[in-house]
């Protein structure tokens, strides 16, 4: 129970510092956590490899660079990267919503 509890608070942390730290950029971790339902069925798995339209390995996105999930996502959306999968999610995302799910995962969300 206690190891558990300083896991939630340093997640807690880390959403704190990364929301205030990718304010400047308009990305708010915090309120990522609304929006990655969308992400966690795929890149909240080790190790997991999807099989649409071929057999693909899922990165983890915790840790990634914002600026990095952001131009993935903005790639997926223009059609610039080829997945339908994430093409498909991408279109349904705004840039604020791209900024806050960088931001989440920047700070090394699930």
């Amino acid at each position: 129970m206690k190891g558990r509890r300083i896991t939630q608070f340093a997640v807690a942390a880390a959403l704190a510092v990364a929301s205030t730290l990718a304010s400047a950029a308009g990305g708010d971790a915090t309120a990522a956590m609304e929006k990655r339902s969308m992400c966690i069925g795929c890149h909240g798995i080790p190790g997991y490899r999807s099989s649409f339209p071929s057999v693909y390995h899922v990165p983890k996105l915790g840790g990634q660079h914002a600026a990095y999930i952001v131009k993935a996502l903005q790639a997926y959306k223009s059609g610039e990267r080829s997945h339908p999968t994430m093409q498909g999610i991408a279109q349904g995302l705004s840039e604020q919503d791209m900024a806050d799910l960088a931001a989440y995962y920047a700070a090394g969300g699930e």
